[in-house]
């Protein structure tokens, strides 16, 4: 049976993603939240460049409609 891309996210919870921006920015974090608008709650968050974190954020919420790929 084919998972729904909702699926994916709650299998991913508790567990490290990779998170794509609209503007090209990309974070690193544990999933530890999201709701119907897949706004997420990461923690230990990092941004990356290149694949390379260039700052520690801590606790960040990602607004859904920026959000263009969530890796698990």
């Amino acid at each position: 049976m084919a998972m729904k891309p909702l699926d994916v996210v709650h299998r991913s919870l508790e567990s490290q993603v990779i998170v794509g921006l609209k503007d090209g920015k990309e974070y690193r974090g544990i999933l530890k939240g999201y709701d119907i608008h897949l706004n997420l709650v990461l923690q230990n968050a990092e941004e990356l460049k290149d694949g390379s974190p260039v700052r520690k954020l801590g606790l960040i919420v990602i607004r859904g409609d920026n959000i263009v790929y969530i890796s698990p």
